[in-house]
């Protein structure tokens, strides 16, 4: 069984609050728009870290980091990108790709929005953690903890904090 702390859109800030979290995690997944790396490299300095670059980042992270991170998590195939959409309303670039060939769990961030919903018709679980940094609209600070175990997703909890 793994413990997966999922986060995105920290846009350069990480504290305590966030790192006491990577702490009780097995691994930790950012869906981008890191910032500065310094978020990052604190996480890695903890746990095992899976990211992607997003919109906002440099070309230092965007070295560091791929657009699209597809792996597989105990029996379950995850996919992180950024920009990615939800059900029925996939981005382009990601669209021909996730109904050819459709992980188990769709991760994406961008809109500081938190979202998990299913997609029926593609059997795929999509989960969008909000936005945990300071910068942005959001009112309230959101990732998300859950566990994967064999094929089985269990235990989603939502963690807040606020602005």
């Amino acid at each position: 069984m793994k413990k997966i702390l999922l986060l995105s859109d920290t846009h350069s800030y990480i504290d305590d609050d966030i790192l006491k979290y990577v702490k009780q995690a097995d691994e930790v997944w950012h869906a981008g728009d890191i910032g500065d790396l310094k978020v990052t490299d604190a996480i890695k300095a903890l746990k095992p870290l899976r990211a992607v670059y997003g919109n906002i980042d440099d070309a230092k992270t965007r070295m560091e980091f791929p657009e699209h991170n597809r792996f597989m998590c105990e029996k379950v195939e995850v996919w992180i990108t950024h920009i990615g959409g939800y059900p029925g309303r996939y981005d382009t670039r990601i669209k021909t790709e996730i109904y050819k060939n459709p992980p188990k769990i769709f991760v994406c961030g961008h809109s500081h929005i938190l979202k998990v919903m299913p997609d029926k018709k593609l059997n795929l679980l999509l989960m969008n953690p909000g936005a945990i940094g300071k910068h942005g609209f959001q009112q309230v600070r959101t990732m998300l903890r859950f566990t994967i175990e064999d094929d089985k997703i269990d235990n989603l909890e939502v963690i807040e904090f606020k602005k």
